[in-house]
């Protein structure tokens, strides 16, 4: 919701313009996938405490050597559709690139599994 107003005052005739927007956030404020740069702010175990209190065995933490990624935090759910090998390996063409060493970045990642099924008589 974005809110928009101009505020007069009397005083020295004083005028205020001010712009507001809200939004409902969730704990934590991502769902998929974060990757840590090796030198956040917010250090490795930091983070995986915090996740440990908000969602306990909510996430896994797979360490990487790509150049300024430290580790990977990836939402268990997402683990039970897709191997760990096969999601590093896109976030490694795809993210990695692009994370510089004190950055934490959110990925959303949605996996969608289709099947085809031929039968045979």
């Amino acid at each position: 919701m974005l809110i928009s107003q101009n505020i007069p005052t009397m005083k020295n005739n004083i005028k205020y313009s001010v712009t507001l927007s809200f939004e409902e956030i969730r704990l934590p404020p991502f769902e998929e996938i974060l990757v840590l740069g090796k030198n956040s702010p917010h250090g490795k175990t930091g983070i995986s405490k915090s996740f440990d209190l908000l969602i306990p065995n909510g996430f896994e933490i797979i360490d990487t050597h790509h150049g300024n990624v430290d580790c990977v935090f990836v939402n268990k759910r997402i683990l039970a559709k897709m191997p760990k090998e096969k999601i590093l390996k896109i976030l490694e063409t795809n993210v990695f690139p692009y994370v510089s060493e004190k950055e934490i970045i959110k990925v959303d990642f949605k996996v969608n599994i289709s099947f085809t099924v031929v039968e045979e008589s």
